[in-house]
């Protein structure tokens, strides 16, 4: 990989958006390597975080980098918005807990499908949830 394509971003401001970030999720996840179930949990993952991103976040971005840790190469994703941000992260974060559309994973849904797991949002100053799945 060169070093471009170690680290970008792409807009997600629109349901075609959330297309190419799954698209661009796929490629850098097969370029990673990644077995298919790999493949199929963090792009279910993007998938979910980027409807987000776009539903609840008003539009922002993803930026996605390749990370390594010793011996261990993986896919960091990190999806931005500056919506309200989430009142309530714990109730976020609980199982079961929607409100409504998207795959119904919510946040702890995507959390079980990656290694890493990271979300920062206060009210009124938007959200970034990070996460990272290694080889």
């Amino acid at each position: 990989m060169s070093h471009e394509d170690q680290q970008g971003s792409l807009p997600v401001r629109s349901e075609e958006d959330v297309v190419v970030t799954r698209q661009k999720v796929r490629v850098l996840t097969q370029q990673l390597k990644f077995s298919l179930v790999d493949q199929t949990k963090m792009i279910t993952a993007a998938s979910e975080l980027s409807r987000n991103t776009l539903v609840h976040g008003g539009g922002g971005q993803m930026r996605w980098e390749i990370v390594e840790e010793g011996v261990r190469r993986g896919l960091r994703l990190h999806f931005e918005d500056e919506g309200p941000g989430i009142v309530d992260l714990g109730l976020a974060l609980t199982d079961g807990y929607t409100t409504g559309g998207g795959m119904g994973l919510g946040l702890p849904g995507s959390r079980r499908l990656v290694h890493d797991f990271d979300v920062r949002s206060a009210p009124g100053s938007g959200t970034c949830v990070s996460i990272t799945r290694w080889k």
